[in-house]
């Protein structure tokens, strides 16, 4: 296995324990606004299940309208709950489609003064990987109204967030949950609050090439919001890429098998695959059986056919992402790929 050159040693936040307060920001989407039900459940788990003291910012239930045209008060948000020595953690209410906007508006020393848990996925991704370039690990993985809001449909997931974020030991080994589901009832219904769509049984990570073990640091995100950071000087350096552990998952858009792979083509034009130690795909939301065969196909086609890249390890449909129940992927945290055991794991805690 080669020995990676990982850089600078990450800046971990502190665990969180029962009793910390916790701050709601809705730094997209207002969609506390239009669905507060489902919001309120979000919260209600994080008080009853956890222990966690919530505090809402001013944005976390302005009108979706309004919050669209100010994306300085989102920021400003952002910065204060950074800034703000009694708050442990914050947690994105939903996702949405431009809180790239709120990038040039985003104080990092903040951050950097303060570690704290950042958590969130879809249009979060911005933020994880604004502050994780300057050395944050930050938290891909469930937001308040997407995730918590049905946590205790999920056998398994309050635990997988309490051994990420509470209780963490000096490893950690992903394993896949039993079912999964594409989606939730219809939120226009105050009784669907918590509750999630057609359970499926899982059906297995697929591992399309590599072997041995590799180890990295984890980065990565919901790929159709990464195309809206790629050319700006948001986006990572060349040199940024070397050493890490790709991870990508689709958006509820459903991009197409062959959009994919356009995207992953311009990762390959950048050197990205002649950098990453491994590569990671989450399961693809509304995709069917025959439409996962064609993204694993794609995968392949451009990594290793267009790019060379064919003894890079990938693993693809794992449990993170758009469908429920996914995983907390830690932003910066050393992690293994072992192909040939079929096993993903953290090397190390990713808080202190």
């Amino acid at each position: 296995m080669r020995a990676p050159s990982l850089g600078p040693k990450p800046i971990k936040p502190p665990r969180l324990k029962p009793g910390d307060t916790v701050a709601v920001v809705s730094t997209s989407w207002g969609g506390p606004s239009v669905f507060p039900h489902v919001f309120d459940r979000g919260l209600d788990v994080l008080r009853r299940v956890f222990g966690l003291e919530v505090r809402e910012l001013p944005t976390a239930r302005m009108a979706a309208r309004e919050l669209g045209e100010n994306p300085r008060r989102r920021a400003d948000d952002l910065n204060a709950a950074f800034a703000d020595s009694s708050i442990r953690a914050i947690i994105v209410s939903i996702g949405g489609v431009d809180s790239v906007r709120i990038l040039e508006h985003l104080d990092v020393s903040l951050a950097v003064a303060d570690p704290k848990i950042l958590l969130g996925f879809s249009d979060s991704a911005t933020q994880l990987v604004f502050y994780n370039q300057a050395g944050l690990v930050t938290f891909n993985g469930p937001s308040v109204m997407a995730g918590f809001a049905q946590l205790e449909r999920f056998d398994g997931l309050a635990a997988h967030v309490r051994a990420l974020l509470f209780e963490p030991e000096g490893s950690y080994e992903y394993r896949p949950y039993a079912d999964w589901t594409d989606g939730y009832r219809d939120w226009h219904d105050p009784s669907n609050a918590g509750e999630v769509g057609e359970r499926r049984p899982h059906d297995g990570w697929h591992w399309p090439q590599g072997s041995g073990r590799v180890e990295g640091r984890l980065f990565g995100g919901c790929a159709d919001v990464l195309e809206m950071m790629k050319g700006t000087r948001f986006w990572p350096e060349p040199e940024f890429w070397r050493d890490r552990i790709l991870f990508l998952e689709t958006s509820e858009d459903k991009p197409t098998p062959e959009t994919v792979g356009y995207w992953l083509r311009n990762y390959g034009v950048q050197g990205v695959f002649d950098r990453v130690s491994g590569a990671l795909i989450g399961r693809a939301r509304g995709y069917s059986d025959s439409e996962k065969v064609q993204l694993d196909e794609m995968v392949v086609r451009v990594i290793a056919r267009e790019f060379g890249a064919g003894a890079l390890p990938i693993a693809t449909n794992l449990d993170f992402g758009h469908t429920d129940p996914q995983w907390i992927l830690p932003l910066g945290v050393r992690a293994e790929i072992d192909v040939d055991a079929r096993r993903f794991r953290l090397l190390e805690p990713a808080v202190t």
